[in-house]
């Protein structure tokens, strides 16, 4: 199995030390405050914490023409961090189209940036690449051309995201199976290498309730979370407007994960939007820990509700970050997205 030197599913990173930074700039970066949004028009976040000290983040950019990095020392120095481009479609055939949802990892000794491409003139023939690297810096790294991940059929599929557990490293992702009336579902496999699986894939989910199929049937972009002896997904319902938002699957850690029966599903949804806080459809998401260690949820989400047009198309939709709180039975709170300002510490 790959080994994954460095995993903490969907969060953000920029560069908030380069090269020549004075120790007074370094210590003011430590201290940078979070506030909401963090960052504008990035949809489908993903924050890596990775062992050399960097956050890293990854997200979708509303022209859905290319792969963009920042990186910082702090969450909070993600806002002003230097952008990146490390990657951009081609002006004609396959990959072409629409780049939604990248995610990087670090394992095998290479960085592995993953993410769903579409094809030039048909944007909605979304497959699952990646691009890796084995130079230490990701910003400023020669990545090798895109590598087609090999699903179980050639159908629409994207969202794809890793995680470890127990030694063994997962893919999760979204897809459209052949004869079920769905957009998309949520499958399952363990890696054999950057691009094959060790096993069958197995599905998770298949979206039925009333608020995972607002205008269309779908679950997609799960996020992992493993806390308190019991593995948790997240994944996004419904369309991608106000009604867009999070339910809930989880097994416990020592379970057979590989095995659908393991896995329970919330018959509600876990965070949806704030008319109180005016955010919405708080989608998309993925997880990371603060300085401190605290958990950290990052996710996009609008500041209105009204969209004029396709929803695809709005550009507004905003990373934010915010904190996970803990029941007493183990399982995670999200509560409700939080208002636009300093994030409460």
């Amino acid at each position: 199995m790959p080994k994954l030197t460095s995993l903490s599913r969907r969060l953000f990173i920029g560069s908030a030390s380069a090269a020549g930074l004075s120790a007074p700039l370094i210590a003011k970066a430590k201290t940078a405050p979070i506030i909401n949004p963090i960052i504008e028009q990035r949809a489908d976040p993903q924050i890596l914490k990775h062992s050399d000290g960097y956050y890293y983040f990854m997200a979708t950019v509303p022209e859905y023409d290319r792969l963009v990095i920042r990186r910082a020392r702090t969450l909070g120095g993600l806002s002003a961090a230097e952008e990146v481009v490390v990657w951009r479609r081609p002006t004609e055939g396959k990959m072409g189209g629409y780049i939604w949802a990248p995610e990087l990892h670090h394992f095998d000794g290479q960085w592995r940036l993953y993410f769903g491409a579409g094809d030039k003139g048909e944007p909605f023939r979304v497959r699952t690449y990646v691009i890796s690297t084995a130079e230490s810096n990701p910003l400023t790294a020669k990545w090798n051309p895109p590598v087609q991940v090999q699903m179980p059929w050639d159908t629409f599929n994207l969202d794809a995201s890793l995680f470890k557990h127990r030694g063994v490293t997962y893919m999760i992702w979204a897809q459209k199976e052949p004869g079920i009336d769905t957009n998309s579902n949520l499958y399952l496999a363990p890696l054999a290498t950057a691009t094959t699986f060790a096993q069958a894939p197995v599905r998770l989910t298949i979206p039925t309730y009333d608020w995972e199929t607002v205008k269309y049937k779908v679950a997609e972009g799960p996020a992992v979370l493993i806390r308190n002896g019991r593995v948790f997904v997240t994944y996004s319902a419904s369309a991608t407007d106000h009604n867009y938002c999070l339910g809930l699957l989880s097994a416990r850690a020592d379970a057979e994960l590989m095995d659908p029966a393991s896995w329970s599903k919330s018959p509600v949804p876990v965070f949806v939007s704030s008319e109180k806080n005016n955010i919405w459809g708080p989608g998309h998401n993925g997880f990371t820990v603060d300085e401190r260690g605290r958990d950290v949820i990052v996710y996009h989400a609008r500041d209105y509700k009204e969209i004029k047009g396709n929803s695809l198309f709005d550009p507004n939709r905003h990373s934010r970050l915010q904190y996970v709180k803990w029941r007493k039975d183990g399982t995670p709170d999200f509560g409700e997205p939080v208002a636009v300002g300093p994030l409460k510490q």
